[in-house]
């Protein structure tokens, strides 16, 4: 059934946070929408002075039109790029209902009030063609009650799709059916969500708050009374539940002002109300100081206060303050100390961290061993409850609140046994499920066989497959088939005769040991395999060359280092580029400086549709090093026309190269010039490129792949070229756009592009204009301000401005 449905138009039925930028993002993948909703019941003032009636179609769609423009205006955006817009449609429910029969997919999106959704439901009913599917983006609201009274047809095609905002950056897509919902129907949408919207699809039983808002609305509520308990303050947790222990910065406070304080309460009040039985319902009571800021109408950001508030200190500096739940006043914020999370810091896998950080002697350690056993005890009494498999409350942890590490999956890293035992004396009780696993021998509730990930199916008492198969490649998982390792990196066989080599770095940083191990795992591909991917599995791919280590060589003068660095990793791309065998790489998250410069030499670039990928040097003081200036350099040389000036390819590429502008996503990264139409691609679904990537090693190496020969067809202007750059530079300095230090490096960049002074446009070579790059290099890093730069991002993750 799954190929015989196809989407071509979704309606979306409200417009609000949740409507509009659900409708952008089915027009990020090419999906004509139709946005509506209701007509507004009185003029506003400007349509008054314009003479304007309710019924002029400027003003029934102003609701809808206001809506769309304010998500568009949001940061970041819910588009992949700004000509998506173009996909989408907007009108009023009174004029434009009947206009959902040529829809695919109609998703409620109104507010959730249950009698509100009805009356949509009523209109819905009327001009929706039979077949298609109609769902509800509701978070609270029990599926079953919105499917009474309807059409069957309506039963049969209806169920709930939880999207998580922002919709287009949270991955989660939770699928709610009704015990009427057509089983096709599920299947389809699980897959559709997976393949085509990027998502990781959650079944999720029709019960209060489904899964991720159960389990993560209860986990910010024990905290809340963890945190009373051993007497921390606001900071203190926002120092250990942040990136230490695997969860967003945003941590818990945080997240709780962007949510919204008072939607916290209400789905923490609603789980209390609806689950009688809940065995942890005491959790979800609401202390008498998170009532007292609802009283106070501080709700986060939507108010202007919360946990934290913005202001402006005496010297007119933004500052953030922090509340003091006992004096409920708000003071500067203070950066606590705890001697374990210290230890743990250094430590870049996150397993590793969290185990060590367990262990700790100090208030910290306390916190996240009474943490994880209240955790622990409430997800194991979750099944069936909730979902029959556990694998899905990890995925929708992961998803929809930016857990690293899922609930099980961390109770497998701190010892399953261990752990219940340490439980017991505590006072917690776990599932009898959990204790039957354990006599039964069981240690993990995943395990790894053949490269394949399993985990144990709690009604079968056995373990089995994840779904996904071949789909969803995890490195981490595939220990077992290390065909080669250094102490940051490690090089697998994939199968199909295919290796992909991963690195483990802080921000996957590109040092020596990274040059080591591509130069490595290219000579094995090129020996025994079809061809190699590269790719990581961390946060991000990579935030570009090991900057520690430029700084060190060019502060101490270490010039002939630093030369010897620079060549490796110019020798190091162009093995990529000219190796015997295909090279695709996969990145995703951040992918900057080096990394660009890893994605540019490649055979093909297989990126996840959030990849932001940029030449970000000018901002440290130095330019593209690693092949990236050579490599902009040649692309325009192949961009130029013959009805245009050759100038213009050039400035383009100067010009991205020179703001160290950075793509909002992969798409924009086609627009950019730094992936190629009609050769590079991109995964929507993150977790599906590295399987995709070895798909296309494999079609690239059966399709005849030969070395390519090394270009000696470069067009480069010269003097031409550089008198256009250099009027721009001195342009930009006289209106006090950059600063000296700038246009030194612009000018420096320039040269490079433009060949060097050349009295002529003339044909070069690769190597010709890398001997440029790294000369102009060598000599930036001489420069006392670059120095200054780099020694800024060092302290602060930011260069500074001189």
């Amino acid at each position: 059934m799954l190929h015989k449905r196809n989407i071509n138009k979704v309606t979306v039925l409200g417009s609000g946070v949740m409507g509009s930028r659900i409708a952008c993002l089915f027009a990020g993948i090419g999906v004509q929408v139709l946005l509506l909703d209701i007509a507004p019941k009185e003029l506003a003032e400007s349509e008054k002075n314009k003479n304007l009636s309710l019924e002029d179609s400027a003003v029934k769609n102003r609701i809808v039109n206001e809506a769309l423009a304010a998500a568009v205006k949001s940061s970041p955006s819910p588009l992949y790029t700004k000509e998506d817009l173009k996909n989408i449609t907007t009108g009023n429910f009174d004029d434009d209902m009947k206009d959902i029969a040529s829809s695919d997919w109609i998703i409620e999106v109104v507010i959730e009030r249950l009698d509100i959704k009805r009356q949509v439901f009523d209109q819905v009913e009327k001009f929706r063609k039979p077949g298609t599917l109609i769902t509800s983006n509701t978070s609270g609201i029990p599926i079953h009650l919105m499917a009474e009274g309807r059409s069957d047809d309506f039963k049969k095609h209806f169920c709930g799709t939880h999207f998580f905002n922002p919709p287009r950056y949270l991955r989660l897509l939770e699928i709610i059916p009704t015990e009427f919902t057509d089983q096709s129907v599920v299947d389809f949408l699980m897959h559709y969500g997976d393949l085509f919207l990027g998502k990781t699809t959650v079944l999720c039983k029709d019960t209060p708050a489904f899964i991720a808002n159960r389990i993560g609305v209860f986990s910010i509520m024990s905290i809340f009374h963890i945190m009373d308990k051993l007497d921390l303050s606001i900071d203190e947790v926002e120092a250990l539940t942040g990136p230490i222990m695997g969860r967003p910065k945003s941590a818990t406070f945080r997240t709780a002002d962007v949510v919204g304080i008072d939607t916290l309460v209400k789905v923490a009040m609603g789980v209390k109300e609806s689950c009688p039985d809940d065995e942890a319902k005491e959790i979800f009571v609401i202390p008498g100081w998170l009532q007292k800021m609802v009283d106070n109408k501080w709700l986060g950001d939507k108010t202007g206060q919360g946990f934290f508030k913005k202001t402006k200190s005496a010297n007119g500096q933004k500052e953030i303050l922090v509340l003091d739940l006992k004096t409920f006043e708000y003071a500067p914020r203070q950066k606590p100390k705890f001697a374990s999370i210290e230890t743990a810091k250094p430590i870049e896998d996150i397993k590793q961290r969290i185990k060590a950080v367990s262990k700790g002697n100090d208030k910290a350690g306390e916190f996240y061993r009474q943490f994880h056993y209240s955790l622990f005890a409430y997800i194991s009494n979750r099944i069936p409850e909730i979902s029959d498999e556990l694998y899905r409350i990890d995925d929708a942890m992961k998803a929809g609140f930016g857990w690293e590490i899922g609930a099980f999956e961390t109770w497998d890293v701190l010892g399953v046994k261990e752990t219940v035992e340490a439980m017991k004396r505590e006072g917690y009780k776990v599932a009898d499920w959990v204790n039957d696993f354990l006599a039964e021998g069981n240690t993990s509730f995943y395990k790894v066989e053949n490269g394949k990930r399993l985990y144990f199916d709690v009604s079968s008492k056995k373990y089995l497959p994840l779904p996904g198969g071949d789909s969803f490649i995890i490195l981490s998982d595939l220990t077992e088939k290390t065909v080669w390792k250094n102490s940051a990196c490690n090089l697998y066989d994939l199968g199909d005769e295919v290796v992909g080599l991963s690195w483990n770095t802080k921000m996957g940083s590109i040092g020596s040991e990274v040059l080591e191990a591509l130069n490595k795992s290219i000579a094995i591909a090129e020996e025994k395999y079809k061809g190699l991917v590269i790719a990581n599995e961390g946060p991000q791919f990579s935030a570009g060359a090991n900057v520690g280590m430029i700084f060190m060589y060019a502060a101490e003068q270490e010039y002939d280092e630093l030369d010897m660095a620079i060549r490796l990793f110019q020798n190091t791309t162009m093995r990529i580029r000219y190796s015997s065998t295909p090279v695709v790489v996969a990145p995703h998250g951040l992918t900057l400086g080096g990394g660009c410069e890893i994605c540019l030499h490649a055979d093909k670039v297989q990126a996840a549709a959030e990849s932001y990928i940029g030449l970000v040097e000018l901002g440290v003081g130095l330019i593209p090093g690693g092949g990236g200036t050579k490599e902009f350099t040649l692309r325009a040389s192949d961009a130029i026309q013959h009805n245009e000036p050759a100038t213009i390819p050039l400035q383009n590429r100067f010009f991205t190269i020179g703001t160290a502008k950075v793509s909002t996503s992969a798409f924009e990264a086609f627009d950019m010039g730094i992936l190629r139409k009609g050769k590079d691609e991109i995964s929507i679904n993150q977790s599906r490129r590295i399987a995709q990537a070895k798909e296309s090693v494999i079609e690239i190496f059966d399709s005849g792949y030969t070395k390519p020969v090394q270009r000696s067809d470069i067009k480069v202007l010269g003097r031409e070229g550089l008198g256009m750059l250099y009027a721009g530079i001195n342009g930009m300095f006289r209106g006090n756009y950059i600063s000296e230090h700038d246009v030194l490096i612009a000018k420096k960049l320039a040269y490079v592009m433009c060949g060097g002074d050349l009295s002529e446009v003339t044909l070069v070579n690769e190597q010709y204009l890398l001997d440029l790059e790294r000369e102009a290099f060598l000599s930036l890093c001489g420069q006392k301000k670059t120095l200054e730069r780099l020694q800024s991002v060092l302290k602060t993750g930011r260069p500074v401005r001189n």
